[in-house]
């Protein structure tokens, strides 16, 4: 039996240009990350040839909210570059407005926010040449050439030049915890482990991947980190002790993008097997498979070149919605509860996705430099699923297993009935 379910439209809301230049038809005008503040204060994008942009989030929707597909990135609103290649200039008339000139192409980009009572891991040290605030919020910029560029978001400083990767630094990801624990993701095959409050001191170097390393993603609660990259393993590492807990098993060809869910129950993997994998990480068991091709290819088909790509994918902050990119042009939002799209919306070369910090607008850069947005599919959650939610903050599957309740409650806890 066949069930045909057609997505409604997702709503278009506004666009972020970049401006056009002779240059600009070249290889480095990316977009290859988006990136929300934790507070929802900043976006950030890599606009490409070196440049970021630091954008006031709530400027950014009065935009969209005044004039649908407002350009608030036109070349007027754009500041000079700097010939020392790293200082960030305001622009003018536009306070809180940024753009950064970062030297080199940039492919990974990750706010940071400090709390105060986390100390640095490095016991020994006495002295720091920085003390982060709880009030303060630092950029992380991962470059073509290896390094790794720490900003202070609200003085526009250059903080921290880390150096240690070999190759690009493809994405960057920092604990969700305020520790300021920074995870590098390379081409050099490694994932790094930067301590921020030890001054950026190099605190382990994660191996296991045999090639590229595209995309890493912390738990909620900072203890497990995933990564993905050029291969089909999905790879869960013990931040606590750094080392390997197990490679997931599932997709047909090499894993590009990761997230978990808000309450770390589920991960969800984007491949270019053309699926999108939801995993229960507790127990390596696969819940939910997000195909887009139907029918579904075989795995002959999806191990190789093929026009469904999947690029980039992205939880809801409201652990019901899952976003991906892929190369057939196309936007889909995704419930856990459903097997089709909810709404889908058309986007050429779409490279990265990313859901701003309420979890209502996402935000998909391309190949173009440019950053479109749109609304997430809106629903009220039920009480059931918000209990969930902050059950599943603080329980493993295992431990969720064990509770002497009915069955069907248990699966429901577990995600097994989505």
């Amino acid at each position: 039996k066949v069930v045909f379910v057609f997505a409604g439209k997702a709503k278009f809301i506004g666009e972020l240009l970049t401006p056009v230049a002779p240059f600009d038809q070249k290889s480095g005008r990316e977009t290859w990350t988006v990136a929300f503040a934790p507070d929802g204060s900043y976006f950030a994008w890599s606009q490409g040839h070196r440049i970021v942009r630091l954008v006031p989030w709530s400027k950014c929707l009065k935009n969209f909210h005044g004039v649908e597909g407002t350009n608030a990135s036109s070349p007027r609103h754009l500041s000079r570059q700097n010939s020392d290649g790293g200082q960030v200039v305001p622009v003018a008339g536009e306070p809180g407005e940024h753009t950064i000139d970062c030297g080199d192409i940039v492919w990974g980009l990750a706010f940071g926010s400090s709390v105060p009572e986390k100390q640095s891991r490095c016991v020994n040290i006495e002295w720091h040449r920085f003390k982060f605030g709880q009030d303060q919020l630092l950029l992380a910029t991962g470059l073509n050439n290896g390094r790794i560029k720490i900003w202070d978001v609200y003085t526009g400083k250059l903080l921290l030049n880390l150096m240690d990767h070999t190759d690009i630094v493809r994405d960057l990801t920092f604990a969700p915890d305020g520790s300021l624990m920074l995870v590098s993701a390379s081409r050099d095959k490694t994932l790094r482990v930067w301590d921020l409050k030890d001054d950026g001191n190099m605190v382990k170097v994660l191996r296991g991947h045999q090639n590229w390393v595209y995309c890493s993603s912390f738990s909620p609660d900072s203890s497990i980190l995933c990564s993905v990259g050029a291969g089909k393993a999905v790879f869960l590492w013990n931040m606590d002790k750094y080392t390997l807990i197990r490679r997931l098993e599932g997709h047909h060809n090499d894993v590009v993008s990761c997230e978990f869910s808000p309450d770390g129950a589920l991960l969800a993997t984007a491949s270019y097997d053309t699926r999108v994998i939801v995993w229960d990480p507790h127990k390596a068991t696969i819940l939910l498979e997000l195909g887009h091709l139907f029918p579904p290819p075989s795995p002959i088909f999806a191990g190789g070149a093929n026009d469904r790509w999947v690029r980039s994918v992205s939880f809801c902050h409201d652990g019901r919605h899952i976003a991906s990119i892929t190369d057939d042009r196309l936007v889909r939002f995704w419930s856990i509860e459903e097997r089709a799209p909810q709404a889908i919306a058309p986007l050429n070369n779409g490279l990265c996705c990313a859901f701003s910090t309420g979890g209502s607008v996402l935000a998909a850069g391309t190949r173009d430099g440019s950053v479109h947005f749109w609304e997430c599919p809106r629903s009220i959650a039920s009480l059931q699923h918000l209990c969930r939610l902050t059950l599943r903050r603080v329980m493993t599957t295992q431990q969720v297993d064990a509770l002497a309740i009915p069955a069907l409650l248990r699966d429901y806890l577990a995600y097994k009935v989505i």
